[in-house]
């Protein structure tokens, strides 16, 4: 991994301490891996300077790199343990990916668009992360081959959790997802326990759409 700008490590550091721990967001592996993947990395060139702003960024391809909180408390409601395995919905830029890929022990990343998957799979091998499994699909189908997972985190806004996925969550597992419609959602973190599935609700969000026959068939019109 390139050596980042002590400017770049300072901005960093602040964004943890401002826009995170600031928050009450009190997981400090989370914190962490936040505080050690850089962000910059992940955005167009051109954004660079914006990248530890308090706000979601385009990436291209009508899709966007989530503000970071939001995927802080992605994280912490997954909550990956080292030897975890975890599903992620929507790889994007990869920069969840990469924060998630510090805390567990494998992730698996699936992407519908080919050109973002084949970027961020070159931002993971630059960063060194070895820990990471891509594919290019649906991913509400998930990725059954690995199953059952531990953590399944879902990037993009879906109108109900895709039945797949449920069913691809291990005992124990907790599944986070925005729920909603085109316009808003809310995270909602599902947790499979032996009696069932317990849910609870983290607050309101924005994505973009999940494109799947699963769960949004198009893109909005503009």
């Amino acid at each position: 991994m390139a050596r980042p700008a002590p400017e770049t490590r300072r901005r960093r550091r602040r964004m943890v301490a401002t826009q995170l721990a600031a928050r009450a967001l009190r997981d400090r592996r989370a914190l962490a891996a936040m505080a050690w993947v850089p962000r910059e990395w992940f955005v167009p060139p051109a954004l660079a300077a914006d990248a530890y702003d308090d706000a979601p960024l385009p990436i291209g391809d009508g899709q966007t790199i989530s503000q970071p909180y939001v995927v802080a408390l992605m994280t912490a409601c997954v909550a990956p343990r080292r030897r975890d395995r975890v599903l992620e919905i929507g790889t994007g830029s990869g920069y969840q990916t990469a924060v998630l890929a510090r805390l567990a022990g494998m992730v698996f990343t699936v992407e519908r668009l080919p050109d973002l998957l084949v970027e961020a799979e070159d931002r993971f091998r630059r960063l060194g992360l070895t820990n990471i499994r891509t594919r290019l699909g649906d991913g509400a189908e998930g990725w059954v081959e690995y199953a059952p997972f531990d953590g399944i985190l879902v990037t993009a806004a879906v109108p109900q959790v895709p039945a797949p996925l449920t069913e691809q969550l291990a005992l124990g597992g907790r599944l986070v997802v925005p729920i909603g419609d085109l316009a808003a959602q809310e995270l909602v973190i599902l947790r499979r326990t032996a009696g069932g599935v317990e849910e609870r609700r983290a607050g309101g969000v924005r994505f973009v759409p999940l494109i799947s026959r699963l769960a949004f068939s198009e893109l909005p019109r503009r």
